[in-house]
């Protein structure tokens, strides 16, 4: 490519400089003839107007006249492009239709006067707009930055995020897909508006879809009032559509679809809605960061309980029969599937403490002493402590802790009762006793389930007897 030539002074120099430089520079000629006609007929009284004289004359004047027209033409071509270049400006401004208007029937005076006009009012509006879109955007964040401060289930935040925008751009509908592995199905993650049935409904990404160069080709998609969306009969034009992208991967789709005002969305709404969808998927892929970390962790403290619990021949594989317990507990007595979580990795954990007791206490065979036997109630107080700085596993710290306590104030560590003790708490309870009881010890065999559910129930008040009714009906 060519350099571009650099500028002479004279090029960049103004107008009125060039004009008084040209206008001297074509004055030179006739003047000079002036003068020397003036001269001649000051000293020899007469002018010397011979043909040759007359035709040197003539070359000059032509001469100058020609230079002169070459000249003022720069000049004037250079006014006529700016001209053009600021008819232009005007007319992205104030539209090719109110330009035409303001310079028909109306001299350069009035013209400019409502050119000026216009400019001026476009101007206001453009600052009207841009305070709104300022005042949308921070209601969002203020929102959205609530939403990151109290939420801690990213489905909740999600929701918050899909109602926030929708409403920020006067949407009818708004809805955040989740892209599958292959590419070729859109999931909905978080709806709101009106759509009944859509809830659980799978868009296929397929040739010709509008979501096809949203996902593919990473492209935000717009669609007026006036056109039709093409394969995708469930919503309402106007229409905007933009990718969640993370380090240029698609991660979904947020879109909304139908306007409670009467107009179309424009390029303002699209780049807000694509801001959103940037800090969106960014959430997401922390979240899933955070999911793992967390899944990290658990695994770390599991593979600790794990050998305390390889420590004791006795006790083997006590801790997943205790979880399976207190799940199908769990599920009899209809609790969430979040509370059956809760209690399954609480119950792997239960005896974390345990990796803090001497091993000649853990294995004695026979009767622990008072001093063996308070080493051994430390144990539930020391697996809450080994949780404590693991914020993700902070639910579990309750369950571990308390799982020896009773209602009626005899257990340990606190002597909690009644109330003080939570049904998460008192569902691990049972289900540690009722599998301590079927387990082999050295100083006893396992009970069988008759005679475990016969203990547990004489042990009254100690334990929560509905508890006991849902284990018993389960195993």
């Amino acid at each position: 490519m060519a350099p571009k030539p650099k500028m002479t002074s004279f090029e960049k120099s103004s107008l009125v400089v060039q004009f008084n430089i040209l206008f001297i520079l074509i004055s030179i000629i006739p003047l000079s003839i002036l003068y020397y006609l003036y001269h001649q007929l000051k000293t020899t009284g007469q002018i010397p107007l011979t043909v040759d004289n007359l035709t040197f004359t003539m070359i000059y004047v032509v001469l100058g006249i020609a230079i002169g027209y070459f000249l003022m033409r720069l000049i004037i071509m250079r006014i006529l492009r700016l001209t053009r270049a600021n008819q232009e400006a005007l007319q992205a401004i104030i539209g090719e239709d109110k330009l035409r208007e303001i310079s028909t029937d109306a001299n350069e005076v009035v013209a400019l006067t409502r050119t000026f006009k216009e400019v001026i009012g476009k101007l206001e509006d453009n600052i009207t707009k841009l305070e709104m879109t300022k005042t949308t955007l921070q209601s969002v964040l203020s929102k959205v930055g609530q939403g990151i401060s109290s939420i801690q289930n990213i489905d909740k935040f999600l929701d918050l995020i899909i109602e926030t925008i929708t409403e920020a751009i006067g949407g009818k509908v708004g809805i955040l897909f989740m892209l599958n592995d292959a590419k070729t199905h859109l999931c909905v993650k978080a709806l709101y508006g009106a759509m009944p049935g859509f809830a659980k409904e799978t868009l296929l990404v397929c040739q010709g879809s509008v979501f096809q160069d949203v996902v593919l080709h990473r492209k935000n998609f717009l669609l007026s009032s006036s056109q039709v969306i093409g394969g995708v009969h469930h919503f309402e034009s106007p229409f905007v559509a933009v990718p969640l992208m993370l380090h240029e991967k698609v991660l979904g789709v947020l879109m909304i679809a139908g306007r409670k005002m009467n107009a179309d969305f424009n390029n303002e709404d699209v780049a807000l809605l694509h801001s959103v969808a940037m800090q969106t998927a960014v959430a997401i892929e922390n979240d899933r960061l955070h999911i793992d970390a967390e899944r990290s962790y658990f695994d770390i403290i599991s593979a600790l309980a794990l050998a305390v619990e390889a420590k004791d021949p006795y006790s083997r594989g006590h801790l997943d029969r205790v979880s399976d317990y207190a799940v199908k507990i769990a599920e009899k007595l209809g609790l969430s599937e979040e509370s059956k979580a809760t209690l399954r990795d609480a119950a792997r954990l239960h005896d974390l403490g345990k990796i803090g007791v001497n091993d000649d206490v853990l294995l004695k065979d026979g009767p622990l002493t008072k001093e063996e036997w308070d080493v051994m109630q430390a144990h539930p107080a020391l697996g809450e402590e080994i949780l404590k700085p693991i914020k993700s596993l902070s639910h579990l710290r309750d369950i571990v802790r308390h799982h020896h306590e009773k209602l009626d104030g005899t257990g340990y560590p606190d002597g909690l009762k009644g109330d003080q003790i939570s049904s998460l708490v008192r569902i691990l309870t049972v289900s540690d006793i009722y599998d301590a009881l079927r387990t082999n010890r050295p100083y006893r065999k396992g009970l069988s389930k008759e005679e475990s559910a016969t203990i547990l129930r004489e042990m009254g008040n100690k334990v929560d007897q509905s508890i006991v009714d849902a284990l018993i009906s389960t195993v």
